[in-house]
């Protein structure tokens, strides 16, 4: 028992001497300094190809914006009879078919008219302290009517403006939805059959041999919605008019596509 002590008694002291050593260093010089390095290799180098594809189509909605304004001495009178022209305005154009989840009223408004008979916002009317007298007032109403089918455009014009409409602000003829998600699924594949060739295309060129798709990135431009824009002021004669005569031509969907591939 006595040899087995000491022939482990050097090693013992040896290592209680290096313990107490390090930390009588550290106790006075600080901690001893040591950096651990992270390497992470991951692959990065993606191979890219872009795409575009595009479908035209004439569009099967619109939106007409019109509306009616009246001058009278009175607000009373301005507003009655504003609102016996949109009531009559609205009536005949639900005849055509239009409900009444198509027809919103956009605007509506009150404005005082000056001896220079220039209507002016009554929240931007300056004190006046006895200067410009009201010489009366102007109500305006402006309706946004969703048309579909299309061919309806040009009656709902000629009825709204035969029953009192004096303003029309413009029409945007649009695709539905269901017409547009229809022409999207079209551009997307088009867009991807295009990307894909051009991938193909370009790796062979540059000896790139192409792995697996591993994203794909899409983004759809603003579809040109056309506009007929104009004010129709009523003329207060009876003789008879051509009738109204609009075109919705063709708008385009483009949907944008980018592939993203590994390589070898």
């Amino acid at each position: 028992m006595k040899n087995f002590f000491n022939e482990f008694k050097t090693p013992i002291v040896t290592i209680l001497v290096i313990f107490i050593a390090l930390f009588l260093y550290t106790a006075i010089a600080g901690p001893i300094p040591f950096s651990v390095n992270s390497i992470t290799t991951t692959k990065t180098d993606l191979f890219t190809a872009s795409g575009q594809g595009e479908v035209s189509a004439v569009p099967d909605q619109a939106t007409v914006y019109l509306g009616v304004t009246e001058n009278a001495a009175t607000v009373s009178d301005a507003q009655n009879s504003a609102n016996k022209k949109a009531d009559k305005i609205i009536a005949t154009i639900k005849a055509l078919g239009i409900t009444d989840k198509y027809i919103k009223t956009t605007n509506y408004s009150v404005t005082p008219n000056y001896g220079n008979n220039t209507p002016q916002p009554l929240l931007m009317i300056p004190n006046r302290g006895g200067g410009d007298q009201i010489t009366g007032y102007t109500v305006s109403q402006n309706l946004e009517i969703k048309v579909k089918p299309i061919d309806k455009v040009n009656k709902v014009i000629d009825t709204a403006t035969a029953n009192g409409a004096n303003l029309v602000g413009g029409i945007n003829f649009t695709f539905s939805d269901t017409l547009q998600k229809s022409l999207e699924e079209k551009a997307r594949v088009q867009a991807v059959s295009e990307a894909k060739q051009k991938a193909s295309d370009l790796a062979n060129a540059a000896g790139i041999r192409l792995g697996k798709v591993v994203n794909v990135i899409e983004s759809s431009s603003p579809i040109a919605m056309p506009m007929v824009a104009g004010t129709l002021k009523a003329t207060g004669n009876s003789q008879e008019t051509t009738p109204t005569n609009t075109t919705p031509g063709e708008n385009t969907v483009t949907v944008n596509v980018t592939i993203y591939y590994e390589t070898y």
